[in-house]
C-alpha cells in the first residue's frame, strides 16, 4: 500500500549537483569556494566548549544576527537567519505568498529551487523568459501578474548580474509587489542591494555563507529587509522550527563574516581565474555568457553539453548538466583554483580535439 501524500508522489524534487564516491574528482559541479574559510573560523571550531552544546542555541541567532547587521550597515533587527539561504528562501513562500493569490514571479532559467518551492506550497508561478542573450527582462516581468518576485543576481546558472541602479528602478517601479533578491553569489560582483532595504519597504536581500564565505557544510544563510518582512520570516520558522542555527554554525559564521580583509583578498583571486577561465573557454569556441559569479556558463560547441559532461566526468572532472531545453547545450563550470582549471582546460583541449 502506497502511504505517500498525493503531493509526495506527484512533486518534482530539487536536485543537487551530484557527489559520486567512486573516485577522486576535481569537483567543478556545485560552486563550492575552492580555497578555504578565514583562519579565524578555525579558531573558533578551537576553542569552542562541547558542554555549552548539550543547551540550546537562542531561538533568534542573535550574536550572529548582530554580526551580521554591523558588516552589512544595518540594525539586527533587519537581520534573518535561517539553515542556508535554501531555507530562508523556503519560508519566504509561504510568509509572503498565498496560494490563492496571484502568485510569484521569477525567470524561466533561474535557480530552480523557487519552482519547487512554489510547487510545495501551492503557490502559483509566473514565469518570464530570459532575453537571448540571457539577461533578464525586467520589463516583462514588470508587466507579469503576481504578488512578487524571485530575482537571483548574479543569476544562476547562467552567472550574468544586474547593476544596483537597474534594480533600484525596478522596485521602485513595483511599490505594491515584494522583490526578493537572491545574492548567493553577490560577493563575486559586489552590487549588492542591501542598501535599498533602507531606501524601500517592498525588498528583501538573501544571503549565503556557502559561497565566498567557503562555509557550504555549515548550512547558513540570512535576510536582510524592513522589520515587518523580517518578522514574516520568523513567523513562519517559529511554525516549523525553532533552532535553525545551530551553536556551532552562529560561532562560526560571527568569526567569518568579521573577516572582511580574508575573504576581499580570496574572492578577488576567484574573480581573476574566472576571468582567465573564460579567456580560454572564449578561445576554444565556447559561448561564455560575461559571468559575475563564481562560475561559468559555457556552451554550444561542436559538442553537446552532455557529451562535455560525460567526457570531462570520465577524466575525473565534475561539472553540472541539465537536460532541460536551451540548459542542455551548455555546462557549468565553478572556477577552482589555478591548478585545477589548468587541469579542465587540458582536458577540453583534448575532448575539442
Amino acid at each position: 500500500m502506497n502511504f505517500l501524500s498525493k503531493k509526495a508522489s506527484g512533486i518534482a524534487p530539487y536536485t543537487a549537483g551530484e557527489q559520486p564516491q567512486d573516485r577522486k574528482y576535481i569537483k567543478l559541479n556545485t560552486n563550492e569556494n575552492p580555497y578555504p574559510p578565514s583562519p579565524r573560523v578555525a579558531e573558533v571550531l578551537r576553542a569552542l566548549e562541547t558542554e555549552g552544546l548539550r543547551r540550546y542555541p537562542r531561538p533568534d541567532a542573535g550574536k550572529l544576527r548582530a554580526a551580521i547587521a554591523l558588516e552589512e550597515g544595518v540594525e539586527p533587527e533587519n537581520v534573518f537567519c535561517g539553515n542556508g539561504s535554501d531555507e530562508v528562501l523556503a519560508l519566504s513562500f509561504p510568509a509572503f505568498f498565498d496560494a490563492d493569490g496571484a502568485g510569484a514571479c521569477f525567470a524561466d532559467l533561474t535557480y530552480s529551487f523557487y519552482e519547487v518551492f512554489a510547487a510545495f506550497f501551492g503557490i502559483p508561478v509566473n514565469i518570464v523568459p530570459l532575453r537571448a542573450d540571457f539577461t533578464f527582462d525586467l520589463s516583462a516581468m514588470q508587466a507579469a501578474d503576481c504578488q512578487g518576485y524571485y530575482i537571483a543576481n548574479p543569476n544562476a546558472p547562467t552567472g550574468v548580474g544586474i547593476e544596483r541602479d537597474l534594480l533600484d528602478d525596478f522596485v521602485s517601479s513595483v511599490p505594491d509587489r515584494l522583490v526578493i533578491l537572491d545574492e548567493a553569489y553577490m560577493d563575486f560582483f559586489g552590487e549588492s542591494c542591501v542598501p535599498l532595504t533602507k531606501k524601500y519597504s517592498n525588498v528583501i536581500v538573501v544571503k549565503t555563507f556557502s559561497k565566498s564565505y567557503a562555509l557550504a557544510g555549515i548550512r547558513c544563510g540570512y535576510a536582510v529587509g524592513n522589520a515587518a518582512l523580517i518578522d514574516g520570516l520568523f513567523r513562519m520558522k517559529d511554525c516549523f522550527n525553532s533552532y535553525p542555527v545551530d551553536a556551532v554554525a552562529e560561532a562560526v559564521c560571527a568569526a567569518a563574516i568579521a573577516d572582511r580583509e580574508y575573504y576581499r583578498g580570496m574572492t578577488a583571486r576567484v574573480v581573476s581565474e574566472r576571468e582567465r577561465l573564460r579567456g580560454e573557454l572564449l578561445g576554444m569556441g565556447f559561448t561564455v555568457p560575461e559571468s559575475r559569479s563564481n562560475f561559468l556558463f559555457a556552451g554550444r560547441t561542436k559538442l553537446s553539453g552532455r557529451e562535455i559532461y560525460a567526457r570531462l566526468k570520465a577524466a575525473g572532472i565534475l561539472v553540472r548538466y541539465w537536460e532541460k531545453p536551451v540548459l542542455c547545450d551548455f555546462v557549468r563550470i565553478t572556477v577552482g583554483t589555478p591548478e585545477e582549471n589548468d587541469v579542465l582546460l587540458s582536458q577540453l583541449y583534448t575532448i575539442l580535439s
